[in-house]
């Protein structure tokens, strides 16, 4: 099966896992302390679900994607052929704090996906790749 066909598979959830929140502050902590982390990760549960491209995600918080090999993409791109849909990403602070490898397999298998986000760079976000990819309820 090619990247392009997998891409069909690819769901997103309509809400962000528990477990991410997790992630996105031990993430945040080292970059800005445990403090600042746990403020961004309480405003991102608060935060809606918007939609945007992934190469934009990426290219807002100047990070390249990560390539299929990745481990992390790997077990993510398993996942979606087993029909399994991903937690959408986190933003904050302009810097994807949980979902990078999502959002690397997002862009790679069409980079036109989307993510769970706010406009500001000083706010978080939450962000679903999403331009041709459907969204629905978990």
């Amino acid at each position: 099966m090619s990247t392009a066909e997998a891409a069909s598979y690819l769901r997103w959830k309509k809400d962000v896992d528990n477990h991410d929140y997790a992630a996105a502050s031990s993430y945040l902590s080292i970059r800005f302390g445990e403090s600042r982390a746990q403020e961004l990760s309480e405003r991102l549960r608060k935060l809606p679900v918007i939609h945007r491209r992934a190469n934009d995600i990426l290219r807002a918080t100047r990070r390249d994607p990560l390539p299929l090999s990745d481990p992390g993409v790997l077990k993510d791109l398993k996942k979606v052929l087993a029909g399994q849909k991903l937690s959408p990403v986190l933003v904050a602070e302009g810097d994807i704090a949980d979902g990078y490898h999502r959002v690397s397999l997002a862009t790679a298998s069409t980079p036109t996906r989307t993510c769970r986000s706010s406009s500001a760079k000083e706010l978080p976000h939450h962000l679903v790749p999403s331009d041709t990819f459907e969204t629905s309820p978990t």
